[in-house]
């Protein structure tokens, strides 16, 4: 869905603006200059309400696998936003970007499509199952220095017994 457009002005600057039901910002693109070949191709400045422009996202070059063409997609980020606002930017004949709005997709779960898929066969009868194996205990085990950490109970019971025990008044003359 068409949410956007993104045009370069006199000075050099890509601006444009993202409208939707609950948005509406002037955004601006900044090159981001790296030698890193994973660095974004721009950073998405968005204009606040007090006309400072704040960082909210980043746009990478992409290349269409069929073909081979360079598009812009990122997301925009902000507190004010319950969910980040995923963005693809599309360059156009005249220089200009349309930028469109996608929902992610969700990553199928691999594990599950490789599982072999289950027979239509009848599951076993009750009681025609081995019986399961005892589970392993959980934890580190048994520790080897069963008495190496303080009194037994017992002297500790004894202990505390005579702790609490009243002690005899003196007699006073």
């Amino acid at each position: 869905m068409n949410i956007g457009a993104i045009k370069q002005n006199e000075a050099g600057i890509y601006v444009g603006k993202i409208s939707t039901l609950t948005i509406a910002m002037v955004i601006a693109l900044r090159a981001v200059v790296s030698s890193n070949p994973k660095a974004p191709k721009f950073e998405v400045l968005a204009l606040s309400a007090s006309r400072a422009w704040v960082q909210v996202g980043a746009l990478f070059e992409l290349f269409s696998n069929g073909t081979g063409e360079a598009f812009l997609n990122g997301k925009i980020e902000d507190p004010s936003l319950t969910a980040p606002l995923y963005i693809s930017a599309f360059r156009q004949d005249d220089g200009s970007y349309n930028v469109v709005w996608s929902r992610p997709t969700r990553r199928r779960d691999l594990a599950a499509e490789m599982t072999p898929k289950a027979d239509d066969a009848l599951p076993p009868l009750p009681g025609s199952e081995e019986p399961a194996a005892e589970p392993a205990e959980a934890g580190l085990g048994q520790s080897s220095a069963a008495h190496g950490f303080g009194p037994e109970p017992q002297q500790e019971s004894a202990r505390r017994r005579r702790q609490r025990a009243p002690e005899p008044a003196e007699a006073v003359d």
